[in-house]
């Protein structure tokens, strides 16, 4: 199983819009083969700052939906709202 750490700044006023967008790409995500679970954070500290926590069953399942045409047309979305490149941290569970 691996973990994927995935960081977000919203550029200012579009909180709930990313919020909309963001709900339908963790839907979608679910669906996916080797999805197992997923959470999306809010910094207490800075309200535009999101973190989203998922474990998938393999790194190929999570490159699969990187790559997949449903990740990139809700990417598309939700980069208007960003205001830099979201950040992807891959990690594997020790054991």
């Amino acid at each position: 199983m691996i973990r994927v750490i995935i960081e977000r700044f919203i550029a200012e006023s579009l909180e709930s819009n990313y919020e909309v967008t963001a709900k339908q790409t963790l839907q979608k995500a679910i669906q996916a083969p080797g999805f197992i679970s997923g959470e999306s954070l809010k910094d207490i500290q800075n309200k535009r700052h999101r973190v989203v926590l998922c474990n998938w069953r393999s790194l190929q399942d999570w490159q699969v939906w990187l790559s997949s045409p449903e990740r990139k047309g809700m990417m598309d979305e939700l980069n208007l709202m960003l205001e830099k490149t979201e950040k992807v941290t891959v990690l594997e569970l020790p054991y």
